[in-house]
C-alpha cells in the first residue's frame, strides 16, 4: 500500500471518529433538549393532580385536577392502577384510544421515574414518555401507581430522522474527504514521485547530471528535493573526479611505462651490442686464456665505450625518473613535509652558485635579489631548493641562446622569486596544462628531452608551502615564472605596561 493511500486512510479514519463523536454529541444534546420540555410539562401535570379516596377506597380511586394546574399544555394521558383490587382508572382521552399504558407489577416495587414505553393502538405501536409515581396507604404499603404519559411519536420520528441525517451526512463527508484527500495527497506527494523517477533514471543509466525539478513551495518536500539535488551534485562531482583520477592514473601508468621502456630498450640494445663484441673477441682467442691478448681493435673499443656511456646515461635518466615518480607518489599519499623558518636569501644564493655548474647554453644572469634581504619563509630547505632547480633547469633546457635570469620582488607579505628566460616560450592555451604530469609543451616538436614530471613536482612543492606561481610567456619571446611564497614574520614580544 502506497504512502498516499495510507495517509488518506489515516486522516479519513480520524475524521470519521471526530464526526462520530460530534454527531453523537449533537444527537444527545437535541434528544435531551427535546424531551426536557416534555418532562417539565409532565412534572407540572403531576404537581397539579390530587387523588381523592372514597370510603370504598379499595373499590375506587378518584382522580381530580387542581384548579391551579395547567393540564392543557400538552395532551396528557393519565392512568391510575389499583394494585389491591387490580382496577385501572384512565382519563377519557386514554379510554378512547382503547389502550393501556404498560405498568410494572406491584411485587416489583416500581420506582418514581421517567420511562419510555411502547403503546399499541389499533395494531400500531407508538412511543410514549411516561412518569410513574407510587401511591402508599397510611401504613406505608404500596396500594397504587399513578402514570402520566405523553405521546412523542413526532419527536421520535424527528430524532430518528436526525440520526439518519447525521449518519448519511457524516458518511458523505468522509467519502468526500477521502476522495479530495487522495487527490491532495497525490498532488502533495508528486515531488516524491519525481524523486523516485529521477533516482530510477540515474540507477538505470550513467547520467549523473539529472536533477529533480523543484517547482513547489519550500516546505519539507522542497527541502528534501534541494537536499537530494545537492547530494546528486556532490556525487556527480565525486564521480567525475574519480573518473578523471582513474583516467589520469591510467595515463600516468601508460606514460611512466613509456618513459621507463625507452631507457630500458637503450640499455638492453647496448648490452646486446657488448655481448656481440665480446663474443667475437672470445672467438678469436688464441687459447692462452689471457684477456689482455684478446684482439680488440680500435673500432671495438670505441663501440664498447659508447655503449657503456649510453647505459650510464640511461641509468641516470631512469634514476631521475624513479625519484620523480617517488616524489609524486608521496604527494598523492599526503606526505607530510617538515618545515622550519628559513632565511630565503642564503638559500637562493646557494641555488645561484650551484645552478652555474649545470649544463647550459644560455647566459646565467643574476638580477636584483635585494628584496630577499632579511626575508624569512616557513618551508623545507631541500624541497625549496629542488623547486628552484626545476624552474632553472627547465629554463636552461628550452633556452639555446640569450640568457636565463633570476631576480626577486617583494609585495606586502609575499616574496616572489622570478626566473626569466629568452627561450622558445609557449602558447597561452598551453599554460593551464604545463603542471600536468607527463605534459610537454614541445612534445610535437620533440626538440628537448625530459619526462614532463618536473613542473608537476614543483606545483606540489608550491602548494605545500601555501604559495602560488605566475606564468608569463609568448611563443619565441621566452617565459617568466614568478614563485610567490608567504613571508614568515618574526613573533613580536608581548608588551607590558608598567604603572608608576
Amino acid at each position: 500500500m502506497s504512502i498516499r493511500i495510507r495517509l488518506t486512510i489515516w486522516y479519513s479514519g480520524l475524521l470519521a471518529i471526530m464526526l462520530f463523536v460530534f454527531g453523537v454529541g449533537i444527537y444527545l444534546f437535541v434528544n435531551w433538549n427535546t424531551y426536557a420540555e416534555y418532562k417539565e410539562q409532565v412534572l407540572r401535570t403531576n404537581d397539579s393532580l390530587e387523588i381523592s379516596q372514597a370510603t370504598n377506597f379499595w373499590d375506587q380511586l378518584s382522580l381530580n385536577v387542581r384548579p391551579t394546574g395547567r393540564f392543557d399544555e400538552k395532551t396528557m394521558y393519565l392512568q391510575l392502577v389499583n394494585y389491591k383490587e387490580g382496577a385501572i382508572l384512565q382519563t377519557p382521552n386514554l379510554r378512547q384510544l382503547l389502550t393501556v399504558i404498560p405498568y410494572p407489577e406491584a411485587g416489583s416495587n416500581p420506582a418514581d421515574r421517567f420511562k419510555k414505553v411502547m403503546v399499541e393502538i389499533s395494531g400500531e405501536k407508538f412511543e410514549m414518555l411516561t412518569y410513574q409515581s407510587r401511591i402508599h396507604a397510611q401504613d406505608g404499603s404500596l396500594v397504587g401507581l399513578l402514570q402520566i404519559g405523553v405521546f412523542t411519536f413526532n419527536e421520535h420520528k424527528y430524532l430518528s430522522d436526525l440520526r439518519m441525517i447525521l449518519f448519511i451526512s457524516s458518511l458523505a463527508v468522509v467519502l468526500l474527504a477521502f476522495t479530495v484527500g487522495l487527490f491532495l495527497a497525490r498532488q502533495a506527494l508528486r515531488p516524491i514521485e519525481r524523486v523516485i523517477g529521477a533516482t530510477k533514471q540515474i540507477e538505470k543509466g550513467s547520467d549523473l547530471s539529472v536533477r529533480i525539478p523543484d517547482t513547489g513551495p519550500k516546505d519539507e518536500i522542497g527541502v528534501l528535493v534541494d537536499t537530494l539535488n545537492g547530494m546528486l551534485s556532490r556525487i556527480e562531482r565525486a564521480y567525475n573526479e574519480l573518473d578523471e583520477s582513474y583516467k589520469a592514473q591510467r595515463r600516468f601508468v601508460s606514460d611512466a611505462s613509456h618513459e621507463l621502456r625507452t631507457p630500458l630498450t637503450t640499455i638492453r640494445g647496448n648490452i646486446d651490442l657488448l655481448e656481440k663484441v665480446w663474443s667475437q673477441a672470445k672467438a678469436l682467442d688464441d687459447g692462452t686464456g689471457s684477456r689482455a691478448s684478446l684482439p680488440l681493435n680500435i673500432e671495438h673499443w670505441e663501440m664498447s665505450r659508447e655503449a657503456m656511456s649510453d647505459i650510464s646515461a640511461e641509468a641516470k635518466r631512469m634514476s631521475r625518473l624513479v625519484n620523480d615518480l617517488l616524489s609524486l607518489a608521496r604527494a598523492d599519499a599526503g606526505y607530510y613535509m617538515e618545515k622550519s623558518v628559513l632565511e630565503l636569501k642564503s638559500l637562493v644564493e646557494d641555488v645561484i652558485r650551484r645552478a652555474a655548474l649545470l649544463p647550459h647554453d644560455a647566459e646565467w644572469k643574476i638580477g636584483d635579489i635585494e628584496p630577499l634581504e632579511h626575508v624569512q619563509v616557513t618551508g623545507n630547505h631541500d624541497y625549496l631548493q629542488q623547486l628552484l632547480f626545476i624552474f632553472i633547469e627547465n629554463a636552461f633546457k628550452y633556452t639555446k641562446e640569450g640568457f636565463v635570469e633570476l631576480s626577486a620582488v617583494r609585495e606586502q607579505d609575499q616574496i616572489g622569486v622570478i626566473i626569466r628566460d629568452t627561450g622558445i616560450g609557449m602558447n597561452p592555451e598551453e599554460v593551464p596544462h604545463i603542471f600536468d604530469r607527463f605534459y610537454r609543451a614541445d612534445e610535437s616538436r620533440g626538440v628537448t628531452v625530459g619526462t614532463g614530471l618536473g613542473l608537476s613536482i614543483a606545483k606540489w612543492i608550491i602548494d605545500e608551502h601555501n604559495g602560488s606561481v605566475e606564468v608569463t610567456t609568448r611563443p619565441g619571446d621566452g617565459s617568466a615564472f614568478t614563485i610567490w611564497l608567504p613571508v614568515a614574520f618574526p613573533e613580536q614580544p608581548s608588551s607590558t605596561i608598567i604603572e608608576g
